[in-house]
């Protein structure tokens, strides 16, 4: 307990009269918001989290909220006349162009939830989530790569920090190869071909119908018997079109956990994924030295495909998410480095 009174002090110590950067990383599942000193270096002083942040998909109401929520937790009350720079990476997002619908609907939302918490905009700046985990890799990089790979797909190129070139990322109806979603939606495949004669025995039927809560005497076992394979199709069918397409990402966990146990069947569909992600960072042709910031669940250190994807391309630099990228940008922002 002593040991957090004295951190506590520590950080009201450096809050006071202090110039602050708030670095935002509004995802489509939660929004992140990080405070710090505006001059290098420096731990956190604050944080915060709120609901999701595509600023496409969250009604501007809601995304004002979520903002707000990340906020008011992150910068103490007594610090918030110190903040002189703002920098939110925004899924949906860019910062190519200011007029780009995503971009409007982000400022014109975090202006609105500074504004409501007494926040000085200051030096405010929105980018893509993208563009933010690129400049959380270590020394900022301002060029190079950026690849992610957790619900949704995309790999983009990075010139002056601001992306400039995109392959994929085109959602789950029409892309986003090799992601969360994908694998999600070939293990639900894979369970009905092998439900139904077309696909070989694997152990993702079971799993997947476990998962949607089937009765147990629908899934397979080692005598699975033709009236249990209609019965298998005949509830897994209505329990997956009940859900949003995009929640067959979920499933995607399970694959990684039959692979490991050596199922066939999926440890082929992540080294397809894999090679599909490889497609992906390989149309932006990148040279030998060139540098690839990775994020996304599916490519960190305890990633299913990690290990796959780095033996297709060249070794990725993975970061957690964009956040401290944000604080380094409101951070070159305030010094006018942009």
């Amino acid at each position: 307990m002593g040991n957090d009174l004295n951190q506590e002090a520590e950080v009201a110590r450096d809050l006071r009269g202090a110039e602050l950067v708030v670095g935002l990383d509004a995802g489509g599942t939660r929004t992140r918001a990080l405070l710090a000193p505006a001059s290098g270096g420096g731990r956190v002083l604050g944080e915060g989290a709120g609901g999701p942040g595509n600023a496409l998909t969250v009604p501007p109401a809601q995304l004002v909220e979520h903002l707000v929520e990340a906020l008011d937790a992150a910068v103490p009350e007594s610090a918030r006349g110190g903040i002189v720079a703002v920098a939110g990476g925004f899924a949906g997002a860019t910062s190519a162009s200011p007029d780009d619908p995503g971009s409007v609907r982000a400022r014109t939302a975090l202006t609105a939830a500074l504004d409501r918490l007494g926040i000085p905009a200051g030096r405010l700046g929105v980018w893509s989530d993208i563009e933010a985990a690129f400049a959380s890799a270590s020394g900022t990089p301002a060029d190079g790569l950026a690849l992610v790979a957790g619900t949704g797909a995309v790999a983009m190129r990075v010139t002056g920090r601001r992306a400039t070139t995109t392959v994929d990322g085109d959602g789950w109806l029409l892309g986003d190869e090799g992601s969360g979603f994908w694998i999600g939606r070939r293990a639900v495949r894979a369970a009905l071909r092998m439900a139904d004669g077309r696909g070989p025995v694997t152990t993702l039927a079971s799993r997947v119908g476990r998962a949607l809560g089937l009765p147990g005497e629908c899934l397979p076992d080692d005598a699975w018997s033709q009236a249990g394979r209609e019965a298998y199709r005949r509830h897994l069918l209505p329990a997956v079109m009940a859900e949003p397409p995009i929640r067959l990402a979920r499933f995607a966990p399970l694959v990684a956990e039959a692979a490991r146990e050596k199922d066939a069947v999926a440890r082929a569909l992540l080294d397809e994924a894999a090679a599909h992600l490889a497609d992906t960072v390989r149309a932006l042709q990148p040279r030998s030295d060139e540098r690839i910031v990775a994020t996304g669940g599916l490519l960190g250190p305890e990633g299913p495909l990690t290990a796959r994807l780095n033996a297709l391309v060249p070794t990725l630099d993975w970061v957690p998410d964009g956040c401290r990228g944000a604080v380094a940008l409101a951070r070159l922002d305030h010094g006018r480095l942009l």
